[in-house]
């Protein structure tokens, strides 16, 4: 079963699919659940959960088949599930939540940073500098870095997500820590690319990009749906205290775009692979 993010963007993209095949405009839609057109725009986009109850008689209404019914009434059980973000948990940024189901019920990730080393790719002693030095996070330091090596699970789980990462070359020098920090942590950075679901490659200094976009750390998920639901694609672009969320067309085609001349521009992976083990021999 996917994570509840997941499973309310499938409910709410079959819902749209089951409305516009009907014919129905939100207003005629919004009748049969008598409430407002912005709560079934919010369903629709992903964004608010409903009474199983309730999409048992949208779907009927809407001409949905038995199963379909049935897939979207049981889906929106889990949608409502309570509880996931406590504990050790709750050091993840509201924010950031959604990302962190993305992750788990992605078939790929492609992820591009400019100044400091990804989540995924980071050891434990790199974790605790980044987040004692970060005031929004220096009260929950032991918290944010069991959150964050639980989240590295999804690289070697079974059946794991393709993972894409590119790395400024930035991101490799700047100093976080000492010098043994910065060392382990590039060492890390070569052996996960050895991974076979796993690929770095490495953005030097002396690349031809894109300035304004360079500056923008991004990440783009690709999650299968099931039948006839449309996969989800998303795009999560990073802010320091925020996090914005984009899966309209335009958007992820946009940093689609953005993301293959990334990699276009980049170090191939195996020489990416050299290139961080030769600046891990210069701490």
């Amino acid at each position: 079963m996917a994570t509840p993010t997941v499973l309310q963007l499938q409910l709410g993209k079959e819902l749209k699919r089951l409305r516009e095949a009907r014919g129905w405009t939100l207003a005629e839609a919004v009748e049969v659940l008598g409430n407002k057109a912005t709560k079934l725009s919010r369903l629709e986009n992903g964004q608010s959960s409903v009474r199983p109850l309730d999409i048992r008689v949208l779907c009927e209404a809407l001409g949905a088949t038995p199963g379909e019914t049935e897939w979207a009434v049981e889906t929106a059980r889990f949608c409502n599930q309570r509880g996931r973000w406590s504990g050790y948990r709750s050091a993840y940024n509201k924010s950031y939540r959604m990302a962190v189901d993305l992750e788990q019920d992605a078939a790929f990730i492609n992820h591009y940073q400019s100044e400091i080393v990804p989540g995924l790719l980071q050891t434990e002693d790199y974790m605790r500098v980044i987040f004692a030095a970060d005031p929004l996070s220096c009260d929950k330091v032991d918290e944010g870095v069991k959150a964050r090596l639980e989240r590295q699970h999804v690289l070697t789980k079974a059946n794991p997500p393709r993972v894409g990462f590119v790395l400024s070359e930035s991101a490799l020098v700047r100093m976080v820590g000492d010098e043994a920090v910065m060392r382990d942590q590039l060492r890390h950075i070569a052996e996960l690319a050895t991974l076979p679901n796993v690929c770095v490659q490495v953005l030097p200094f002396r690349a031809k990009t894109f300035p304004p976009a360079s500056m923008c750390s991004f990440t783009i998920f690709g999650i299968p749906s099931p039948g006839k639901i449309e996969s989800l694609s998303c795009v999560y672009i990073e802010d320091y205290d925020d996090g914005r969320y984009r899966d309209d067309l335009d958007s992820t085609e946009t940093y689609s775009d953005m993301w293959k001349r990334f990699v276009g521009a980049s170090v191939e992976p195996a020489e990416s692979r050299k290139m961080v083990l030769r600046l891990a021999s210069t701490y």
